[in-house]
Protein backbone atom coordinates (compact mmCIF):
# COMPACT_ATOMS: atom_id res chain seq x y z
CA UNK A 1 0.00 0.00 0.00
CA UNK A 2 1.51 3.64 -1.16
CA UNK A 3 2.19 5.55 2.24
CA UNK A 4 -0.19 8.58 2.41
CA UNK A 5 0.63 11.99 3.36
CA UNK A 6 -2.00 13.87 4.79
CA UNK A 7 -2.42 16.98 4.21
CA UNK A 8 -4.34 19.93 5.64
CA UNK A 9 -7.09 21.46 3.37
CA UNK A 10 -9.04 24.90 3.53
CA UNK A 11 -11.76 25.95 1.27
CA UNK A 12 -12.58 29.71 2.08
CA UNK A 13 -13.63 32.80 0.65
CA UNK A 14 -17.07 34.84 0.03
CA UNK A 15 -18.22 33.02 -2.56
CA UNK A 16 -20.67 29.65 -2.76
CA UNK A 17 -19.15 26.35 -2.66
CA UNK A 18 -16.73 25.40 -0.05
CA UNK A 19 -18.80 22.98 1.86
CA UNK A 20 -20.01 21.71 -1.66
CA UNK A 21 -16.02 21.71 -2.60
CA UNK A 22 -15.48 19.70 0.23
CA UNK A 23 -17.78 17.09 -0.06
CA UNK A 24 -17.17 16.60 -3.81
CA UNK A 25 -13.20 15.99 -2.18
CA UNK A 26 -15.07 13.68 0.22
CA UNK A 27 -16.70 11.83 -2.40
CA UNK A 28 -13.88 11.16 -4.07
CA UNK A 29 -11.69 9.72 -1.43
CA UNK A 30 -14.62 7.54 -0.79
CA UNK A 31 -14.53 6.25 -4.10
CA UNK A 32 -11.00 5.37 -3.89
CA UNK A 33 -11.93 3.38 -0.19
CA UNK A 34 -11.29 5.94 2.30
CA UNK A 35 -13.25 6.29 4.87
CA UNK A 36 -14.74 9.83 5.12
CA UNK A 37 -15.99 11.62 8.61
CA UNK A 38 -18.14 15.22 8.24
CA UNK A 39 -18.43 17.33 11.10
CA UNK A 40 -20.56 20.44 10.62
CA UNK A 41 -19.63 23.09 13.36
CA UNK A 42 -22.54 25.44 12.31
CA UNK A 43 -25.29 23.91 10.21
CA UNK A 44 -27.81 21.62 12.13
CA UNK A 45 -31.59 21.30 12.61
CA UNK A 46 -31.88 21.56 8.93
CA UNK A 47 -32.24 19.04 6.48
CA UNK A 48 -29.64 19.29 3.71
CA UNK A 49 -29.44 17.23 0.55
CA UNK A 50 -26.24 15.83 1.44
CA UNK A 51 -27.28 14.48 4.68
CA UNK A 52 -29.70 12.30 2.45
CA UNK A 53 -26.73 11.28 0.07
CA UNK A 54 -24.37 10.66 3.16
CA UNK A 55 -27.01 8.42 4.77
CA UNK A 56 -26.86 6.36 1.00
CA UNK A 57 -23.31 5.91 1.18
CA UNK A 58 -23.01 4.20 3.89
CA UNK A 59 -20.73 3.82 7.19
CA UNK A 60 -17.42 5.15 5.43
CA UNK A 61 -18.97 8.29 4.69
CA UNK A 62 -20.61 9.74 7.73
CA UNK A 63 -21.54 13.48 8.41
CA UNK A 64 -23.05 14.62 11.61
CA UNK A 65 -24.47 17.84 12.19
CA UNK A 66 -23.29 19.17 15.34
CA UNK A 67 -24.17 23.25 15.19
CA UNK A 68 -27.22 25.48 16.42
CA UNK A 69 -27.80 26.87 13.50
CA UNK A 70 -26.64 30.23 11.50
CA UNK A 71 -24.67 32.08 14.11
CA UNK A 72 -24.93 35.80 12.78
CA UNK A 73 -27.37 38.02 14.43
CA UNK A 74 -27.60 35.50 17.20
CA UNK A 75 -28.46 37.11 20.80
CA UNK A 76 -26.65 36.73 23.45
CA UNK A 77 -28.28 34.09 25.40
CA UNK A 78 -28.26 32.25 21.99
CA UNK A 79 -23.99 32.16 21.80
CA UNK A 80 -23.84 29.98 24.91
CA UNK A 81 -25.51 27.78 22.89
CA UNK A 82 -23.66 28.24 19.83
CA UNK A 83 -20.62 27.97 21.72
CA UNK A 84 -21.41 25.03 24.07
CA UNK A 85 -22.06 23.22 20.40
CA UNK A 86 -19.14 23.85 19.23
CA UNK A 87 -17.07 23.32 22.31
CA UNK A 88 -18.54 19.61 21.87
CA UNK A 89 -17.74 19.70 18.53
CA UNK A 90 -14.11 20.27 18.66
CA UNK A 91 -13.92 17.63 21.11
CA UNK A 92 -15.85 15.28 19.22
CA UNK A 93 -13.03 16.19 16.21
CA UNK A 94 -9.87 15.79 18.68
CA UNK A 95 -11.09 12.27 19.41
CA UNK A 96 -11.93 11.38 15.90
CA UNK A 97 -8.48 12.90 14.17
CA UNK A 98 -6.56 11.34 17.03
CA UNK A 99 -8.58 7.24 16.71
CA UNK A 100 -7.21 6.66 13.03
CA UNK A 101 -10.20 5.43 12.00
CA UNK A 102 -10.50 7.80 9.58
CA UNK A 103 -8.75 8.48 6.49
CA UNK A 104 -9.94 11.83 6.01
CA UNK A 105 -12.16 14.86 8.30
CA UNK A 106 -13.67 17.23 6.96
CA UNK A 107 -14.48 20.27 9.73
CA UNK A 108 -17.34 22.08 7.88
CA UNK A 109 -17.63 26.20 8.95
CA UNK A 110 -14.87 25.72 11.16
CA UNK A 111 -13.27 28.89 10.11
CA UNK A 112 -17.27 30.14 10.72
CA UNK A 113 -16.97 28.78 14.12
CA UNK A 114 -13.27 30.85 14.85
CA UNK A 115 -14.87 34.42 13.12
CA UNK A 116 -18.23 34.57 15.22
CA UNK A 117 -16.08 33.44 18.54
CA UNK A 118 -18.10 30.36 19.68
CA UNK A 119 -14.45 29.02 18.72
CA UNK A 120 -11.01 30.21 19.86
CA UNK A 121 -8.14 29.97 17.27
CA UNK A 122 -5.67 28.63 19.88
CA UNK A 123 -8.07 25.54 20.28
CA UNK A 124 -8.50 24.91 16.98
CA UNK A 125 -5.09 25.30 16.09
CA UNK A 126 -4.41 22.70 19.03
CA UNK A 127 -6.23 19.91 17.24
CA UNK A 128 -4.71 20.67 14.09
CA UNK A 129 -1.37 19.77 15.85
CA UNK A 130 -2.46 16.08 17.04
CA UNK A 131 -3.35 15.04 13.62
CA UNK A 132 -1.63 12.20 12.37
CA UNK A 133 0.47 11.90 9.17
CA UNK A 134 -1.72 10.11 7.42
CA UNK A 135 -4.58 11.92 7.70
CA UNK A 136 -6.34 13.90 5.44
CA UNK A 137 -7.51 17.05 7.10
CA UNK A 138 -10.32 19.43 5.58
CA UNK A 139 -11.40 23.28 6.78
CA UNK A 140 -14.02 25.39 5.34
CA UNK A 141 -15.59 28.57 6.17
CA UNK A 142 -14.99 32.05 5.60
CA UNK A 143 -12.39 34.45 6.97
CA UNK A 144 -9.84 31.91 7.58
CA UNK A 145 -7.01 33.05 9.36
CA UNK A 146 -3.82 33.82 8.86
CA UNK A 147 -2.19 31.02 11.39
CA UNK A 148 -4.54 28.61 9.91
CA UNK A 149 -3.78 29.07 6.56
CA UNK A 150 0.23 29.05 7.68
CA UNK A 151 -0.17 25.42 8.58
CA UNK A 152 -2.64 24.42 5.41
CA UNK A 153 -0.93 23.12 2.45
CA UNK A 154 -2.99 23.79 0.67
CA UNK A 155 -5.31 26.91 0.49
CA UNK A 156 -8.45 28.01 -1.95
CA UNK A 157 -10.14 30.75 -2.16
CA UNK A 158 -14.01 30.80 -3.45
CA UNK A 159 -14.57 34.24 -4.69
CA UNK A 160 -18.04 35.83 -5.44
CA UNK A 161 -18.55 36.56 -8.68
CA UNK A 162 -22.40 36.93 -8.79
CA UNK A 163 -25.10 35.53 -7.09
CA UNK A 164 -28.78 34.89 -7.85
CA UNK A 165 -29.36 36.15 -4.41
CA UNK A 166 -28.85 39.83 -5.64
CA UNK A 167 -31.67 39.40 -8.23
CA UNK A 168 -34.12 38.23 -5.55
CA UNK A 169 -33.57 34.63 -6.15
CA UNK A 170 -34.30 32.78 -2.92
CA UNK A 171 -31.41 29.89 -1.81
CA UNK A 172 -33.07 26.27 -3.40
CA UNK A 173 -32.97 23.14 -2.84
CA UNK A 174 -30.41 21.10 -4.60
CA UNK A 175 -28.48 23.89 -5.06
CA UNK A 176 -27.81 25.66 -1.42
CA UNK A 177 -29.22 22.90 0.68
Amino acid sequence: MEKREGLIIVHTGNGKGKTTASLGLGLRAWGQGFKVLILQFIKGNWKYGELKAADALGSNFVMRQMGEGFVRNSTEDSLIDHRQAAQEALQVARKEIVSEEWDMIILDEINYAIKFGVLSLESVLEVLEVKPDSLHLVLTGREVRDEIIAKADLVTEMKEIKHPYKKGIKAQRGIEF
